[in-house]
Formats: C-alpha cells, sequence, structure tokens
C-alpha cells in the first residue's frame, strides 16, 4: 500500500456519480458510510452546478454495522423515489460498503420499485473514478436500450427519404473537462455537415433519450474514458459503427469530419473547403516562430494527453519530450504515441514520479492536469491545463471548447500565453534596473509623470527647505561614461540585437553600450552583447 496526499482519479463511485448528475431524471442511491458525501463538493464547488448531485447516502454508522444495514438501503431507496421522482434508479456500494457485502442489486430487485433499477457492480477496491464512470454509463445504457434491441440478423431500416444522418455522441459527464463546451462545438461542427444529432449522453441526457440510441446511424465516441464499453455494445446490439477519431486540434478535426462523412455517405469537402480556426495562420505566423522547437512535456488522460501531444508537435512545432498517463486502461494508445514522438510512455498515477520525470526532461512548458500545474509552479515552468482532474477555474463561464475548430483557437491561446508571459517575465527581470521597470517605478501605463508625483513631497516646508538638485532631463539612467569611449555596433552584434523583441530593443542597446562604456570596450560584439545581457541578469 502506498499512501499519496494527492490523487488523479477518486474512486470508482465518483465515476458513477459524474454519470448519474451528468444526466435528468436518474437518481444514484449510494450505499455508504458516513463521510463519502464529500462527493456533493466537487459538484457543487469546483464545478460551480447550479444544484446538488443526485445522489442519495445511505450513510451508516459504525453501530449499525452489528445490525441491518440492509433495511438501511431499502429505506433509502424508498424515500429516494418518493421524494425525487426519477425515471430510474442506479444503485451500488461505495468501497467501505462492499465491506460488508450487501447485494444493493438484489435487494433493489426484490422491492419491486415502479421503476427502472440499474444495479452497478463498481469493483472499489481494484478500479478508480474513470472505469465506474465508464461501467456505469454501460450498463445505464444496456438497461435502458436494451428493450429495444432487434433480433439476430434483422437489417438496419434505411433511412427515410429527405432524412439527414443521425448520430450519437457518447462520453461527456459531470465533472469533464469542458465537456460542456464540446458537445455543443461538435454538434454545431455536425450541423454544418449535414449531420443530427440524435442523444448526447451522458450529459444532458434522460432515461428516456437513452432508449432511442438505437435510433441512429452511428456513434460518435468522444471520450473513450467514459463511452468505449457502451459503444462497442451499441455496435453489437444495433450494428452501429462508431467514430473513435476525437477531434482535437485542426488536423484531428479534419480527420474526424472525414470519417463523420465516410459513415454517413457525405461528401466532406464543403466543409473543409473553408477552415474556420485561426491556429495554422497563428502558428505560421512571426510571432510564433520563436517558439518553434519548445520542448514540451504531456500528462493527462489518455485522450487528451494523446490529442495534446499531436497538437504540439504537428500544428505548432513544439517537442515532445515526455508524454504519459494515469489511465492505465487506455494505457496502450499512450505508448503507441510516444513511439512516435521517440519518447518512454509514462503511466503511473504517482504525481511524485512525474514531478521527478517533469524536473529531468527540463521542458519550456507542461501540458497536464491540475496536479502539474502545482508542480511545474515549484519548478518554475510554464504550464496549461488540458485534462482532469481539475479544479474551479477550469470551469470557465466563457464558451472554450477543447474540440473542433473552435477548440482549436481555445489550445493555441491557452498553450502559447504561458510561454509568452514567461518571456516577458524573463525580459522584465533582465531589465529590472531601467527607470521604467525597477520594483519601485509607477505603472507603466501611467507615464513618467505619476512617478515623479509619487516622489513628490507632501510638506510643502519640506520642499522648500531640501536643497536644489538639478533636475535630470536626459530621460536615461545610464552610469557616467568612463572616458571619452563612444562604443561602435559591429555588424554582426546589430543583426544580433534585432533578435531582442522591439519593445524592448532600446533598453536592450543602453544596457549593452553602458556595460561597453564600464568596461572600456571601443566595440560592441556579439560576444560583449551577451556577456552584457548575463551581467543585467544577475
Amino acid at each position: 500500500m502506498q499512501l499519496t496526499l494527492w490523487t488523479y482519479e477518486g474512486p470508482s463511485h465518483i465515476g458513477a456519480i459524474r454519470v448519474a448528475a451528468a444526466m435528468t431524471g436518474v437518481h444514484f442511491v449510494l450505499h455508504a458510510p458516513q463521510g463519502d458525501s464529500y462527493a456533493d463538493l466537487l459538484f457543487t464547488m469546483i464545478e460551480r452546478g447550479q444544484k446538488r448531485p443526485p445522489v442519495t447516502y445511505t450513510s451508516f454508522q459504525g453501530r449499525e454495522l452489528a445490525s441491518n444495514t440492509s433495511e438501511l438501503f431499502k429505506t433509502a431507496a424508498r424515500d429516494a423515489i418518493e421524494r425525487y421522482k426519477p425515471q430510474a434508479l442506479l444503485v451500488g456500494s461505495s468501497c467501505t460498503a462492499e465491506l460488508i457485502q450487501d447485494d444493493t442489486g438484489g435487494l433493489a430487485r426484490a422491492m419491486n420499485l415502479p421503476i427502472p433499477v440499474v444495479p452497478v457492480e463498481l469493483s472499489a477496491f481494484m478500479r478508480k473514478e474513470n472505469w465506474g464512470a465508464n461501467e456505469t454509463f454501460y450498463q445505464l445504457v444496456r438497461a435502458l436500450a436494451g428493450p429495444n434491441v432487434p433480433a439476430p440478423g434483422t437489417p438496419r431500416p434505411p433511412r427515410a427519404p429527405g432524412q439527414r444522418p443521425r448520430c450519437n455522441l457518447l462520453g461527456a459527464t459531470s465533472l469533464g473537462f469542458r465537456h460542456r463546451d464540446d458537445v455543443t462545438e461538435i454538434t454545431r461542427l455536425l450541423d454544418r455537415i449535414g449531420i443530427d444529432v440524435n442523444v448526447a449522453a451522458p450529459l444532458g441526457a434522460s432515461p428516456a433519450d437513452l432508449a432511442r440510441l438505437g435510433d441512429a446511424d452511428f456513434n460518435v465516441v468522444l471520450y473513450p474514458e467514459v463511452a468505449s464499453a457502451a459503444a462497442e455494445w451499441l455496435k453489437r446490439s444495433f450494428g452501429q459503427p462508431a467514430v473513435t477519431t476525437v477531434p482535437l486540434g485542426i488536423g484531428a478535426t479534419i480527420d474526424f469530419i472525414k470519417e463523420v462523412a465516410a459513415l454517413a455517405g457525405i461528401d466532406p469537402a464543403p466543409a473543409l473547403a473553408t477552415l474556420p480556426s485561426r491556429l495554422p495562420w497563428y502558428s505560421r505566423s512571426v510571432d510564433s516562430n520563436y517558439l518553434t522547437g519548445k520542448r514540451v512535456f504531456v500528462f493527462g488522460d489518455a485522450t487528451h494527453a494523446v490529442g495534446a501531444a499531436r497538437v504540439a508537435v504537428k500544428e505548432l512545432g513544439f517537442t515532445v519530450v515526455g508524454l504519459g498517463t494515469y489511465s492505465r486502461e487506455q494505457a496502450r494508445d499512450v505508448r503507441e504515441a510516444a513511439k512516435l514522438y521517440g519518447v518512454e510512455a509514462l503511466i503511473t498515477d504517482d504525481y511524485l514520479e512525474v514531478e521527478a520525470k517533469v524536473a529531468e526532461a527540463q521542458p519550456d512548458l507542461v501540458l497536464g492536469t491540475q496536479m502539474e500545474r502545482h508542480v511545474a509552479k515549484r519548478l518554475g515552468v510554464p504550464c496549461a491545463v488540458i485534462s482532469a482532474p481539475v479544479h474551479v477555474q477550469d470551469f470557465p463561464a466563457r464558451y472554450a471548447p477543447q474540440l473542433g475548430f473552435e477548440g482549436a483557437n481555445v489550445l493555441f491561446d491557452t498553450w502559447i500565453h504561458p510561454l509568452m508571459m514567461g518571456l516577458e517575465e524573463h525580459l522584465l527581470t533582465m531589465f529590472r534596473h531601467d527607470f521604467e521597470f525597477h520594483e519601485e517605478a509607477a505603472p507603466s501605463h501611467l507615464g513618467r509623470g505619476a512617478a515623479q508625483a509619487a516622489e513628490r513631497p507632501a510638506d510643502p516646508v519640506a520642499v522648500a527647505a531640501a536643497p536644489a538638485v538639478a533636475p535630470d532631463t536626459s530621460g536615461s539612467t545610464s552610469a557616467p561614461a568612463t572616458g571619452d569611449i563612444v562604443p561602435v555596433w559591429t555588424a554582426d552584434a546589430e543583426k544580433e540585437l534585432l533578435k531582442v523583441p522591439f519593445f524592448v530593443r532600446g533598453k536592450a542597446r543602453r544596457n549593452t553600450e553602458r556595460f561597453a562604456r564600464e568596461r572600456g570596450l571601443a566595440q560592441i560584439t556579439v560576444e560583449a552583447l551577451y556577456d552584457a545581457k548575463a551581467n543585467v541578469g544577475r
């Protein structure tokens, strides 16, 4: 057993709650001891949900273990149906409750409840959150869509004339990383290419919606961690093929459109004629050239980690120096992706091991979870969050998808800005002694007048008594020249100076010239320029 402070995934019943909380008309009765109700805070405080998740906890206490805890569960189930009036009841046990071996599914079925009951065996001591979400969604789909499965060998009925192709969007849940906006973005994308969404599930779906999943022509698996098992069952039972390309980034979105169009029997050319995303141009623009080749370390759930690595290399020109996941069920996909970039896949749920690998790789940027954000902060490396586990800032009020063409725009902004800010902080440190950047300087947008006003004494008597000092009108804080030496820039040094961003180039020139005068240099070479930079940075 390994004791840890942080964990990438909660126990499997948290995954079940994520599915239940994403749907409407479903209530989850969780056989659990006091204390397991902490899960409510994940949805109300982190996701900022407007209502608590639809979960009833039996909340048995230690003294009740010697009595009949099964009666406690049955009472909780009856009360939940009477109070919340759900269309379907999900029942299961937390890891602690599994020890007492109450059969929640059998108990619920024996009660002859008036609504469908879906039991889930969560294997809490062996499995974790994403597996629990996958298993729960699979059991719900199987139970609610199962009665509509056609007899073996029954051909799928053809679409009515004039009817557009239909698909299901599978995998979005509560507490998912930008799942809400991803569903909206992909629904819009499919509509533009002539495809309707039959059902999006679990997020926003009802039990009745799950019952009609079989009406779609095919399925789109947005998040395999949650929907892979359900998609496989739908393929076996209804003959529905599945789109497995996750449209993360421009290239993957183009591949996604082609795969969807092939299944729907439509021409993808009109949708691909113009790409409504600014990422391709931004990544080729002069402002991004100096970011080419930046070293990036990627870690997260398998879907986002693999997709992010592809975008980083193929669309932004970065170099992947580390790739890994905590999703052991999808470890094979991450290992295959890691081979493409010449790195060894990191498969672990130990954040300390991840931190050690990040420190060893010395990346310029970390793309990871909230855990890696803290790691990168300690190491002084820029970071962007790309995957769950998440925190409150990862549920923005604005529209911020990760998938599709608009998602590509969000990726560019989210990933590039930490690098840009890191560069600005470096430059501010480099020129921290200049009159505009020293620690006591007023905000630059107020101009030098603000600094002069801040320095003006408030007491007029003190001003009158102060000795007269000739004002400095030179506008420069350069040190006095040593002798009459006027250093001359060589052509190579002038060319090298052009690599400094324009907004600090003048200050770099002044600092270098001051350095040369102080050391009696008659000529400023490339070596002198970098010596001056190193001197100012100390």
